[in-house]
């Protein structure tokens, strides 16, 4: 029996949650994984989990095996990169995750300046709005949007995203700036119907939510594609703040209502591995926080 990889099957069970999952993580068949951990608790004449056919639990033995399981696999996998120069030397591959829209406007940019940075190291960048597991799909370094569940993940806040209401210079010299979400009944709209209504926005306010009718002189099915319709001029337009951050920055369109905007949700990065990192996974996230802090000001 190998007693490292048997410690790596009874690990993953725990971490999730059944032997099946633990299985599609390490790439096992699931009856693989079940005659490593029955091995396992044979040699050490001790039952470390109590199965189910709903979850695992583990005994006071198996307690106190996983700690130190963590403690033996984590020496191991950090002897390894020590030997191979990842501490030192960024090099090899760096796999990237984030959401779909924010990775293409934000990450992207980013992850090509270290390309150019770092020619030892590839970068693989999966954008996808599901939030993918860091361990089962070989990822280092992820972006999530939305507060964070209590887990293993080690977290690094960068800022917040709140929906805005924003228009061109030339807009509100022309139809001048709606003070309060009344004042929207005026205005006309490039609506975005992903994230808002076209006939309704709503503002949150000590009493409750306002719902206020607005007039949608354009409705669009992309966050771009209302954004370039008010920078144009056609209105006032409701998307996310990272979607018009370089917008507003360039002074191609104004947030307005700013007292009136939702709480923020929180952005972070997540890495799976505690402790030291890579060399080239710290690579990325030196180049990579302060400029997305500076974004979600």
């Amino acid at each position: 029996m190998d007693r490292i990889e048997a410690m790596a099957v009874f690990v993953a069970a725990v971490d999730e949650g059944s032997l099946s999952a633990a299985g599609r993580r390490l790439g096992m068949p699931l009856a693989t994984v079940s005659r490593k951990l029955s091995d396992l608790e044979a040699h050490l004449g001790a039952r470390l989990l109590t199965r189910s056919t709903r979850r695992l639990v583990l005994t006071e033995a198996g307690r106190d095996y996983l700690a130190a399981s963590r403690d033996i696999l984590e020496r191991i996998d950090e002897a390894e990169k020590n030997a191979t120069g990842a501490y030192t030397n960024a090099k090899g591959e760096l796999t990237v995750a984030a959401p779909l829209v924010f990775g293409r406007l934000h990450i992207a940019p980013l992850v090509t300046q270290f390309v150019e940075q770092q020619p030892q190291v590839d970068v693989r960048l999966v954008l996808s709005d599901r939030n993918a597991n860091l361990v089962e799909d070989h990822i280092d370094v992820a972006l999530r949007i939305g507060a964070l569940p209590d887990s293993s993940l080690v977290a690094t806040r960068l800022g917040e995203i709140t929906r805005v209401v924003c228009a061109s210079p030339d807009y509100l010299r022309r139809f001048g700036e709606p003070s309060s979400p009344e004042d929207l009944r005026r205005h006309r709209c490039a609506t975005f119907e992903g994230l808002t209504s076209p006939s309704t926005w709503s503002f949150p306010t000590p009493q409750g939510t306002v719902r206020v009718p607005v007039h949608s002189r354009l409705t669009v099915n992309t966050a771009d594609a209302a954004i370039a319709a008010s920078v144009a001029g056609i209105g006032l337009t409701r998307v996310l703040s990272y979607q018009v951050a370089e917008a507003c920055r360039s002074g191609s369109l104004v947030r307005v209502l700013r007292q009136h905007e939702p709480p923020g949700v929180p952005v972070s990065f997540v890495v799976g591995a505690r402790g030291r990192l890579p060399m080239k996974t710290r690579a990325f996230l030196d180049l990579a926080i302060p400029r997305l802090r500076d974004l979600l000001l």
